[in-house]
């Protein structure tokens, strides 16, 4: 059977590849639904480039929900084109595309029909999913398991010297998913930097497609061409791009090529230079704000490639 998933995305770069890679492995991974929020772009922006993904990969009955358009922090949003391009997947513009949007307390009904097996994967900022326990705690509860890219534990941040983007944005939320979600798992920047896709493999990712003509293939190389000239900017001599949000639905996948460590975990919510850091306490001590839960801390690379590659040059 395949496993079924609720995904809440600010859908960039590395998020649209996710969405691409779980629809081609549609027969392991089903989505049940998709919530727009807020984050690499703005919230339409998002539900734009979700409905345009859900276009080419004939997935037009996927529901997409209402999410957050702001923090809990009530922080303005920033944005980061330079990252993702203007609307969030590098140069590419797409049409407007017009499916139905539904409310987002809908998402209950899914949830309510599938709570024993259903993993809830995060992507990006935990707005919504913070939310989703504040309107129903003890329902957010029973879900059977949860998986969120963020935070950086004892390795640079990618906002501040210190935070991850996802914390960052919004540790209001963070905090309060780690304080209440049962069997987390966390996969932060520590593993998701690593996690590259180099331009050798787009290239052979294209070339194939430019055979199938698929569209959904003939995205990815635009996407992460312009993705990777961020980060060979940035960080002079990355031999790809990471990867970052892609790697939820890849460990959702491939369990059993990642490595996990239980450790008592919390996120810093004062403004100050610790502002979203996420913190482990090693120490193993009874402090509550501090809460135990599953982290990767090492992964596969060669699995991790060749999962993509087996993946995407197949004939839809």
């Amino acid at each position: 059977m395949p496993k079924k998933v609720l995904l809440f995305t600010d859908l960039g770069i590395d998020d649209a590849f996710a969405l691409i890679y779980a629809f081609f492995r549609k027969e392991e991974v089903q989505i049940l639904g998709i919530v727009a929020d807020y984050g690499n772009v703005s919230r339409v922006d998002v539900i734009r480039n979700i409905n345009y993904i859900k276009f080419i990969m004939g997935q037009e009955k996927v529901p997409v929900f209402l999410g957050a358009s702001v923090p809990l922090t009530g922080i303005s949003v920033q944005y980061f084109p330079e990252v993702h391009g203007k609307v969030g997947l590098g140069p590419i513009i797409p049409p407007e595309i017009p499916y139905p949007v539904f409310p987002f307390n809908d998402i209950y009904q899914i949830i309510d029909a599938n709570i024993e097996d259903l993993s809830i994967i995060n992507l990006g900022r935990l707005s919504s999913l913070a939310t989703a326990f504040v309107l129903n705690l003890e329902k957010m509860r029973n879900v059977k398991e949860y998986i969120c890219m963020g935070g950086a534990f004892f390795v640079p941040g990618n906002v501040t010297a210190v935070a991850e983007a996802n914390f960052y944005s919004d540790p209001y939320a963070a905090n309060l998913v780690l304080q209440h979600a049962k069997n987390l798992t966390l996969i932060p920047l520590n593993v998701t930097q690593y996690a590259l896709v180099t331009p050798e493999m787009v290239q052979t990712i294209h070339r194939f497609h430019q055979n199938t003509k698929d569209p959904a293939g003939l995205i990815i190389k635009p996407m992460l061409d312009y993705y990777y000239n961020f980060y060979s900017k940035s960080n002079p001599g990355i031999k790809g791009s990471p990867m970052h949000d892609f790697m939820t639905i890849w460990y959702l996948l491939n369990p059993n090529f990642v490595s996990l460590t239980k450790i008592p975990i919390k996120v810093i919510p004062d403004r100050g230079e610790g502002f979203g850091q996420s913190i482990a306490d090693l120490r193993f001590t009874t402090n509550p704000e501090y809460k135990i839960h599953s982290v990767a801390v090492h992964f596969n690379y060669e699995a991790f490639k060749k999962s993509i590659m087996d993946t995407l040059l197949i004939w839809r």
